[in-house]
């Protein structure tokens, strides 16, 4: 049986005896029943809300989000225990002028280090960058950079990089420093 008969067939059953052959016909003409046209919509649905919590952790600063930090005494302090796991952590600065995006993590040489959500070169599109492994890479171009680099390495598409240190259990972040890379965002 064909696809158009069994279509056919389908919305007769649904109007059977309750409804008149223009109702029928307006059906045929239309593409069949609203319980059809409700299930199509609720697939369209769900495809976009996939597509948007792809799109968020991809290109909205991995699957935490960014986790919003202030200043006490003009310092942003971050506890070893939580951003010392191998894992880029993304924090959002409430600056002064705007806030400021940045992600913190511990290399695969121990070292835990600090850069700017943006780089020299892709800054304007905002878009920042995500972590494979031991590689962040930047979510407009696709450059890939080992954590080993960050904070080394300086301009193009590098991780803009962000002065912090390491007293006792915190890495200490100073609120100036943040500040200094308002203009990429």
């Amino acid at each position: 049986m064909g696809k158009k008969k069994r279509k056919k067939q389908k919305i007769n059953q649904d109007f059977k005896k309750t409804h008149t052959k223009q109702e029928k016909r307006e059906a045929v003409v239309s593409g069949g029943t609203s319980s059809g046209r409700k299930s199509t919509f609720i697939g369209i649905a769900v495809a976009i809300a996939a597509l948007a919590v792809v799109g968020f952790i991809l290109f909205g600063g991995g699957p935490g989000g960014f986790y919003v930090v202030q200043a006490e005494a003009g310092e942003v302090r971050l506890p070893v225990s939580v951003v010392g796991d191998g894992q880029a952590h993304f924090y959002t600065y409430k600056g002064n002028e705007r806030d400021v995006n940045f992600f913190v993590l511990r290399s695969s040489d121990g070292v835990i280090r600090a850069a700017f959500d943006a780089c020299d070169v892709c800054f304007r599109e905002k878009k920042g960058y995500r972590q494979v492994g031991d590689l962040m890479i930047c979510n407009n171009c696709g450059q890939q950079f080992p954590s080993v680099k960050i904070n080394v390495l300086r301009g193009g598409c590098n991780p803009a990089p962000l002065e912090r240190q390491v007293e006792g259990d915190y890495l200490v972040l100073r609120a100036a420093d943040i500040e200094t890379g308002a203009f990429y965002f």
